[in-house]
Formats: structure tokens, C-alpha cells, sequence
């Protein structure tokens, strides 16, 4: 049980599991119903490509998370997002048998896109606000159980339903399932704090000049850099460039201003009090605090050996001769399983014997098994060079599979705990959304060298290299600050 800081009163989360059910339901909808429907509709592979394009609002949803924490509340706007998510769920079941159905599916997932990265936004902002630090960290496991069983419910439950119906109905019963949510959220969910604006200020807010311009250079600027590319002389750069993603680049980029501007943040923050820019503040105020360097090198890095791991996991297995569906029942069943398990149990006992005791543990368990890949590659080098020798036992393979994601469960638990702690109180939601951004930066780099590594190195060496890419998050550990719990607050004086 929590306590509301605002009124007092006690706050049950059960609304933890809803919520970030709530939050992966649609992320399926948009990042893996759309593939499958706009194949059916006979969409050609380049349009389905641009399907990738969706997931761009979850790469900028740091820009607009400043706006959440400050206009009306976040369970205003986890509402008024899941509202929307319904309604455009209906739009589908309805204009998916129209000679327009790509067309308008087109658009209406872009809106569902932009609707689910806020929705992102307000729900791990109220989770923040709503829980301390010891429940923040016991319930983050079923954050993840949550988010998991939502992205099967969607992507396995919705896809398979559609197969045995039509996506009219596939659809209906998504907006069906969105709609229950918006009223169990709008009929129970606790109010937990006061709005800081009114949600009518943000319109105003919008149409500035300087919000204006603002969008308007930055339209200007990808016009620009894709017609220098697009240029003949340009031909080599463009191909280097074009094996890392848009989403992907922008999250460099926000790494890179996030650098820069960590350097100088006690003065612009000085700067930015004086000017009220309530938006910009939300950014600086973030970095303005003691070790950030450390803060973000640790949120940069912590991730990468897994990321290289994950990104030829299937690659390799595929070559020891385990099949496709061997695979996905090792990976798809027992491996979530025991991801969702390490999550509940990292959460548990981060929340009993706290984050400083748990961190290193926590990460040995996420990196190790790195190695359990070495010897499989090792294991198994006879049917790497000479696949007619047969295959690799299937046992083995979902043990270590199990083995090691468990262990990235009792990681994940122990990051994501860490990721919410270095949260500023005045801007958590926008706070954990450029936190969140900066998760990704090491998939960018295992998406783009991946592939080469493992060619040049082997499997062997290469697994042995994802090791490797754990070490400096992991000597990162003994500097990083906010490993303890905040001391419990005074109790008020009585009357």
C-alpha cells in the first residue's frame, strides 16, 4: 500500500498491473498489428517498411514529456490518451473493409502512435508520483509482467482472433478491451496530485511563436539533410549512414545535446529560473545534479552486452540447427516466463534489502550468462562449419535460454529502478522519458555493428565480446549515486 502525498490518504496499486497493461496493449497494436494488416491489405514490402516509422513517437516522446508534467494531471492525461486509443480502435474495425482501408489506416496508426508514446508519458509519471522508492521498486515487476503479457495478448491474441474472424472484428474487440481499461482508469483510478496548469493553457502554449519556429526549423533541417544526402557526391556517406534508423539518430542526438548541455547546467538552469521556461527547465533541471556524467554513461552502457547478445542470438541458434518454432517456444514461452520472474523477484528484493545490495548481483545475473553463449559457440563449432552433422540438443539451448533471461529480468528490475530514482520531483514524467530514450542508444550500435562483429569474429569471439561490453557499465557501479532509499520523511507535527 502507498500513500497519497497529496491528500494523505492510503493509495492500493493495483492499478499497476492495469496501467502498464494499458501501456503495451496498444504499442502492439501500432508496432506489430500493422506489419501483419497492411500485408493482408496488400500493401507493397516498401509501404510496410515505412510501417517502422510508427515507432518514431516512442524516440521523441521526450519532447513533448515536459508538457505532461505541466499542464492538467498525468491521470488526466492517461484518460484522455486511452479515450483516444479506443476511439481510433473503432475507426479501424469500421474502415478496415473501406477501398480506402490503407489510406486511412496509414493515418489513424500514426494517431494511435502519438496517442500511446503520451499515454507512455503519463503512466510512468504517475507512477512516480503515486509510489515511494521501496514501491517503486517492489512493484516493477509487474510493470514488466504487465507490459509483457499485454504485447502477447496483442500481437499473439488480436493477430490470431483476426485469423479466425476478420480484422473488422480484431479490431473491434481491441477497442473493446482499450475501452474497459479508459473505465476502470476513469471510474477508479486514485487522484494522486493537483494540476500544476490548466489543460486549456497548453493550446496557448502550442501556438507561440516560439514553439512555432521551433517546429518549423526542425521540419526545415530533415528537409535539408535529406536532400545533401540524396546528392551524388553524398553516395558513400549515405550508405554508412543509412544502417542506423531516423529513431535511432535522433536518440544520438539527444545524447549528444544532453553532453553538451550537462556541461553547463547550474548556469542555464540560473538562466532558465529567470526566464520561466518551464519546458526547457524540465530538461536542464534533470542534469543538474551531482555525477550526471556518471548517470548517463551508466544509462548509455548498461544494456550493450545485452543488445549485442540478443541481436545474433537467433542468428547463431539458427545455425546449430534449432528450428524456427523450436525457437520461438524456447524464447516465446519459457523465456518470458522466466524474464517476467526475474522482474517480480529483482523487484522483491530490491525492495526488501535495497537497490546498493541488489545492483551488483542484479548485473552479474544479466551479463554472465554472456558467456554460457561462448561455450554453446565453442560447443558446437563442429556444426557451425558442417551444418550435415546435425543439431544442437534442444534441452541445452532453453536452459541457457531460461538461464539467461532470468538473469536480464533481475537486471532490467534493478536498471529500471535506478532509471526512476535519478527522476527530478518537479518533472518525473519527462524525466523518465528522456531517461527511457537514452535506453536505447546501445540497441542503435548493436543494430549497426552487430552483423560485422560476428561475420569478422566468429560466434565464438563474438559472445565473448558481449562480455567484454558489459565491463564498463558494470565499473560505473561503485560511483553511481542514488543507490540508497531517500530517508523517510519526518512525520507532520501534530495540532
Amino acid at each position: 500500500m502507498s500513500h497519497n502525498r497529496a491528500t494523505g490518504t492510503a493509495v492500493r496499486p493495483w492499478w499497476v498491473v492495469t496501467t502498464y497493461f494499458a501501456e503495451g496493449f496498444p504499442y502492439s497494436l501500432v508496432r506489430q498489428i500493422s506489419t501483419v494488416f497492411f500485408k493482408d491489405a496488400g500493401a507493397s514490402l516498401q509501404a510496410i517498411g515505412l510501417t517502422s516509422l510508427y515507432g518514431l513517437p516512442w524516440t521523441l516522446k521526450f519532447l513533448w514529456g515536459p508538457l505532461v508534467d505541466a499542464y492538467a494531471t498525468k491521470r488526466r492525461w492517461l484518460v484522455a490518451a486511452e479515450l483516444t486509443l479506443a476511439v481510433l480502435a473503432a475507426v479501424m474495425a469500421v474502415a478496415s473493409v473501406w477501398p480506402e482501408a490503407l489510406l486511412v489506416a496509414s493515418v489513424v496508426f500514426l494517431l494511435m502512435a502519438l496517442a500511446s508514446a503520451t499515454h507512455d508519458i503519463a503512466i510512468d509519471g504517475y507512477y512516480l508520483e503515486a509510489l515511494d522508492r521501496t514501491q517503486q521498486a517492489r512493484f516493477v515487476g509487474f510493470q514488466a509482467m504487465s507490459y509483457r503479457l499485454a504485447l502477447i495478448a496483442g500481437g499473439g491474441g488480436i493477430v490470431a482472433f483476426s485469423g479466425y474472424t476478420s480484422w473488422p472484428a480484431a479490431f473491434l474487440l481491441a477497442a473493446v478491451v482499450l475501452g474497459g481499461l479508459l473505465a476502470v482508469h476513469a471510474l477508479f483510478l486514485p487522484r494522486i496530485e493537483a494540476p500544476r496548469a490548466p489543460a486549456r493553457e497548453l493550446l496557448r502554449f502550442l501556438l507561440t511563436r516560439r514553439v512555432v519556429a521551433a517546429v518549423a526549423v526542425a521540419v526545415l533541417a530533415v528537409l535539408a539533410g535529406r536532400w545533401l544526402v540524396a546528392r551524388p557526391a553524398a553516395a558513400p556517406l549515405a550508405r554508412t549512414l543509412s544502417r542506423v534508423s531516423i529513431p535511432n539518430w535522433i536518440v544520438l542526438g539527444l545524447l549528444l545535446a544532453l553532453a553538451m548541455v550537462a556541461v553547463r547546467a547550474p548556469a542555464l538552469k540560473r538562466r532558465l529560473y529567470a526566464s520561466r521556461s518551464t519546458y526547457a527547465l524540465a530538461f536542464v533541471d534533470y542534469l543538474d545534479q551531482p555525477r550526471i556524467a556518471v548517470i548517463l554513461a551508466f544509462i548509455v552502457l548498461y544494456r550493450t552486452g545485452e543488445s549485442f547478445l540478443l541481436n545474433m542470438a537467433y542468428p547463431f541458434l539458427r545455425d546449430i540447427g534449432v528450428t524456427r518454432a523450436a525457437y520461438g517456444i524456447a524464447y516465446g514461452t519459457f523465456g518470458v516466463a522466466a524474464s517476467i520472474g526475474g522482474s517480480l523477484i529483482g523487484g522483491s528484493l530490491i525492495a526488501k534489502w535495497g537497490l546498493r545490495r541488489c545492483i551488483w548481483p542484479f548485473a552479474l545475473a544479466q551479463n554472465l550468462p554472456n558467456l554460457l553463449y561462448v561455450y554453446l559457440a565453442w560447443h558446437y563449432a563442429a556444426i557451425l562449419r558442417h551444418p550435415e552433422l546435425g543439431t544442437a540438443d534442444l534441452r541445452l539451448v532453453t536452459v541457457l535460454v531460461v538461464v539467461e533471461a532470468f538473469g536480464a529480468g533481475l537486471g532490467t528490475a534493478a536498471f529500471m529502478v535506478f532509471i526512476m530514482r535519478t527522476t527530478k520531483p518537479s518533472y518525473k514524467a519527462a524525466n523518465m522519458a528522456v531517461a527511457t530514450g537514452l535506453m536505447s542508444v546501445s540497441a542503435t550500435m548493436a543494430g549497426v555493428f552487430s552483423g560485422y562483429l560476428a561475420a569478422a569474429a566468429g560466434f565464438a569471439v563474438y559472445f565473448g565480446l558481449t562480455f567484454v561490453a558489459t565491463l564498463p557499465a558494470m565499473a560505473l557501479i561503485p560511483f553511481l549515486p542514488h543507490l540508497d532509499a531517500a530517508p523517510k520523511a519526518a512525520p507532520p507535527p501534530g495540532p
